[in-house]
């Protein structure tokens, strides 16, 4: 079945291990069974396509285990039934095989560790460019297209650049693109961020100051201005400056010279303006914290950078670069597969590209030349589900213990045995109005056990995983009675 690929089989017990490697031999896997206690020294390098996971007896064996399959995570878990070990940790954790074990749910889980295996990962391509300018600008959605059409547009010109949008969607990205394609590329490129700098240093930072322009003033300096001298001067964050020191920027812009504090000579500005802001210039005008003539200086050419959440389908691009970029810089890459990207495309980003490019930073450290799959992920990006086969479909419970179990898990978390209130509202009578032709239990503790379900998962955003845990029971539990009454986790959001 896995042709080369070996099945593991880690049991204490002979007898037990034995009879699960003849079984998974019948049916035509290739085994390898072997106790606890060799693992310490075990072989990890054959290609492994399963590990059946039993009983240690021993908690020093159980923590090696443990360890051993984190380190190993690319290979599927299945749990034996009656194996007490924490699987929080497993994050290639598979499922779990009862027993005595048949062959519909044996064969059922073999299917899934063959999907596990099967899973390519998001690969990242070897760049052959030095150039990483463009790392923030990759994407095929409109958006983005605009963006870089307008860059092409503007380049060329000299005229003033006034960058807007989100923090973190790329502005000096943005603003590093534009001076890069215009003429003055030979030129430098000087950033400064107006909110970083305290307002009665602005100034000299800027425009510099002469000997003794002030208390410290030990030598003359240059300001930004004189160092971006035949090249672009980014201003970044310019809603942040002082309104005084608005005015002086004013006068700089309208006539292209300037003076060093604390001097008279007047210095010629042969720079080219390129500003940005996270911050709405039109209602801080209306406030009167930003000049409307410095405005219309800065905003000759608007450009507004999308936010990541409006280009959700660059995702994938996106991680490409970040990617290929921190392997460049020497991380070890990583690997992610198509689920785990489908789940980072569903999340809001409110931190837009810099938030994405911490959480690949992150992975990188985490999991270095590993699969990173959606458990691997922080809690926060986890939109979706990893599937694990259901022994309970091949259970042959009585419909009359599925009800008991049912109620087990809805009320295991009230001590005095009452029906908890909450959702129960517009559930039928409660105990101390019982009618006297009496009502039918079955329907209104279905309703209230559906009434339960739809407010686990509305309260976590259709996430099955996270409602089943806010519900007290397993994922697979909670699938099933979803099934049972045909509740859709799109419908919550």
């Amino acid at each position: 079945m896995q042709g080369l690929a070996k099945t593991l089989i880690i049991e204490d017990d002979a007898q037990s291990r034995h009879n699960l490697k003849v079984i998974l031999e019948f049916i035509g896997e290739h085994c390898h069974a072997i106790s606890a206690s060799e693992l310490s020294t075990f072989e990890w390098s054959e290609p492994w396509s399963a590990c059946f996971l039993g009983q240690v007896s021993d908690q020093a064996l159980k923590d090696i285990i443990k360890s051993s399959l984190v380190v190993h995570n690319h290979i599927p878990v299945i749990m034996l039934a009656g194996a007490m070990h924490d699987v929080e940790e497993l994050t290639n954790y598979v499922g779990e095989l009862n027993q005595p074990v048949n062959y519909p749910q044996l064969t059922d889980a073999l299917r899934h560790c063959q999907e596990f295996m099967g899973r390519r990962g998001l690969e990242v391509p070897h760049l052959g460019r030095k150039n990483t300018l463009f790392r923030s600008m990759v994407g095929q959605s409109t958006a983005i297209s605009t963006v870089r059409h307008l860059i092409e547009q503007v380049s060329g010109t000299e005229a003033s650049v006034l960058v807007l949008g989100e923090s973190g969607t790329g502005k000096e990205v943005v603003a590093r693109n534009l001076h890069y394609h215009s003429p003055r590329r030979k030129g430098p490129f000087v950033p400064v961020n107006c909110g970083a700098i305290p307002p009665d240093l602005l100034e000299s930072e800027l425009f510099g100051h002469e000997k003794g322009a002030f208390t410290g003033a030990i030598t003359a300096r240059k300001g930004r201005f004189e160092l971006a001298q035949g090249g672009t001067l980014f201003l970044d964050e310019i809603g942040d400056m002082p309104m005084p020191m608005q005015v002086k920027l004013l006068r700089v812009l309208q006539e292209r010279c300037f003076e060093r504090v604390g001097g008279n000579q007047s210095i010629r500005a042969d720079v080219r303006i390129v500003a940005a802001t996270h911050r709405n210039l039109d209602e801080m005008i209306e406030k009167g914290t930003f000049r409307e003539d410095l405005y219309y200086r800065l905003n000759v050419f608007p450009i507004e950078m999308p936010a990541l959440r409006e280009r959700k389908q660059d995702i994938p691009l996106l991680l490409q670069e970040l990617l290929a970029r921190m392997e460049a810089e020497g991380s070890t890459r990583v690997r992610l597969t198509p689920r785990a990207v489908n789940s980072l495309m569903e999340h809001h980003w409110p931190g837009n590209v810099r938030e994405l490019a911490n959480l690949i930073e992150r992975l990188m450290i985490l999991f270095p030349g590993e699969s990173v799959d959606v458990n691997h992920l922080p809690t926060k990006y986890r939109y979706s589900d990893i599937p694990e086969f259901q022994p309970e479909n091949y259970n042959q419970q009585s419909i009359e213990e599925q009800e008991q179990a049912a109620l087990a898990d809805m009320f295991a978390n009230f001590s005095d045995g009452g029906i908890p209130q909450q959702g129960m509202q517009n559930a039928g009578p409660t105990s101390n109005d019982l009618p006297e032709d009496g009502l039918n239990l079955k329907e209104m503790l279905a309703e209230v056990e559906v009434n339960m379900i739809c407010q686990a998962l509305e309260a976590q955003n259709g996430v099955v995983a996270r409602a089943a845990d806010m519900l007290g029971m397993r994922r697979t539990t909670l699938v099933e009675k979803m099934r049972k009454y045909n509740l859709n986790k799109d419908d919550m959001r």
